[in-house]
């Protein structure tokens, strides 16, 4: 594999034609990245993806970049909507798994000395861990209501308020949902799970603002130095996971109808405009509203958690909701000319610029918020897109801090109780539904998220905002 450097932050893969890639590969990295990067096969995914029927612009490798199912997690591609395929390896298996951040009124020093009370408070009010159920109880009516509705359905249903859908990519619901695509199977999975943060790596952190890096752009976010944030990284728990399950299977039997072959059979996928394809993007829509819809229910238990320990006049608003595993119908100039293309962001953030319309009013000025957690033992980011993103990535950034370790190997050898002692004297108390649910996800089984923001912000493709640190966090 050759890897030429095109600058301090830029890398590519030229296009090669015995592979039978139709394009190249853009890697963003700084050169210590780039060489843990090609410990695992994810530029190998690159390149795979870079062979799919009409593609668009390079097959692109943001700095968090890891081996995946099919596409490599931390990537994106842009398909050409008339000519170009879907492909759910693209999306991944957790369907707008996203980050929610929110802001409070309290501050570090306020918070600080009932730190224990606040987590143990969350940790009941939050069901977590794999297969948890919600107090929510939906009737097959209701459920295809949330499929359609997103966030708008949880809000106008009592979990939340009339603002908190306006903050959210998409206002919490994205358009051409169609829950009668949506399995029998994939509903009776997802039915119990609203208002559910499920295991892995999700979690949701109790954060302070422990640094500003642009004024302007935190005062339009309400953000401010030693207040008290609070992120929810989850997604469609499995309701997406099975919609993803189903759509691959068929997908796999259709390939030969269409004359699609393939150098990975995890890079399934069908035309974008045939039924299949159509099938897939309408239940995965609904499968992103689902996440939405859960996001929104899980801010509402937080709000409720914290008015028990400090009172009602406890504010909790939504600074902003994103996706980073989503497929998405887009408008952007390539090559100087106006495409419409669906673009595959798996494990990728959306960073659009200043002045997009997509982006909520308030922050049209400064550019889409973009939500890059880290670890439990590290620091979370607040970036905003830029221009550059628009012309270069199709708007989009990393997602995280990416995985150095599977998950088998974060937990050789290590303690869960060590881990979080360690993690307690730094300042951040854990409360996990499992040992697991610690053990696979210690800091040292990520890349350094500041190393990766710093790329980004170097290349142009986002601008720092603000850093924030944990002090409890929530795992299932």
């Amino acid at each position: 594999m050759q890897i030429i450097a095109l600058d301090e932050h830029r890398f590519r893969i030229p296009r090669d034609e015995r592979r039978g890639m139709r394009t190249d590969v853009i890697i963003y990295a700084s050169k210590a990245l780039i060489d843990q990067i090609r410990k695992d096969q994810s530029l190998e995914q690159a390149m795979n993806v870079a062979t799919l029927p009409g593609i668009v612009g390079s097959s692109l490798a943001m700095p968090d970049i890891h081996q995946g199912y099919g596409f490599p997690i931390g990537g994106v591609a842009a398909m050409d909507v008339e000519t170009g395929v879907v492909s759910p390896g693209g999306v991944g298996f957790d369907i707008n798994c996203g980050v929610r951040l929110m802001r409070t009124n309290l501050t570090a020093d306020e918070v600080g000395p009932r730190l224990r009370e606040v987590v143990n408070q969350l940790f009941r009010d939050i069901p977590s861990g794999t297969g948890s159920e919600g107090p929510i109880r939906l009737s097959n009516a209701q459920l295809d209501e949330v499929l359609v509705q997103g966030a708008r359905w949880a809000v106008k249903h009592g979990y939340g308020l009339e603002h908190d859908a306006e903050f959210a990519e998409e206002r919490g619901a994205m358009p051409g949902a169609d829950p009668d695509k949506v399995s029998s199977k994939a509903k009776e999975r997802g039915r119990p799970q609203l208002g559910t943060l499920g295991a892995g790596n999700h979690f949701l952190e109790v954060q302070r603002v422990e640094q500003i890096h642009d004024e302007e752009a935190a005062r339009a976010m309400g953000l401010r130095l030693n207040q008290i944030t609070v992120l929810i990284h989850c997604g469609s728990r499995g309701l997406g996971h099975q919609v993803c399950t189903d759509y691959l299977a068929e997908m796999t039997a259709a390939m030969k109808r269409y004359n699609i072959t393939l150098p990975d059979r995890q890079l399934a996928c069908v035309p974008i405009q045939s039924p299949e394809g159509q099938a897939y993007i309408a239940a995965m829509a609904a499968s992103a509203n689902f996440a939405w819809a859960n996001r929104q229910v899980l801010m509402h238990f937080v709000r409720g958690s914290l008015e028990k320990l400090f009172g009602r006049d406890v504010r909790v608003d939504l600074v902003y909701d994103v996706a980073h595993n989503i497929a998405k119908e887009e408008t952007h100039t390539v090559d100087g000319q106006k495409r419409r293309v669906l673009v595959h962001r798996k494990g990728a953030t959306r960073a659009f610029p200043p002045g997009h319309r997509d982006i909520p009013a308030a922050y049209r000025a400064i550019g889409q918020p973009v939500l890059i957690p880290g670890s439990m033992g590290t620091a979370s980011w607040v970036l905003v897109g830029t221009e550059r993103a628009m012309q270069e990535t199709f708007g989009s950034v990393c997602h995280g801090a990416g995985r150095l370790l599977s998950r088998t190997a974060a937990r050789k050898g290590r303690n869960a109780r060590e881990i979080q002692e360690r993690l307690e004297q730094q300042g951040i108390l854990v409360r996990a539904e499992t040992r697991d649910g610690i053990l696979e996800e210690v800091p040292e089984a990520y890349k350094d998220v500041d190393e990766v923001i710093e790329v980004v912000h170097a290349a142009g493709l986002a601008r720092k905002v603000a850093r924030m640190r944990p002090m409890a966090v929530v795992k299932g």
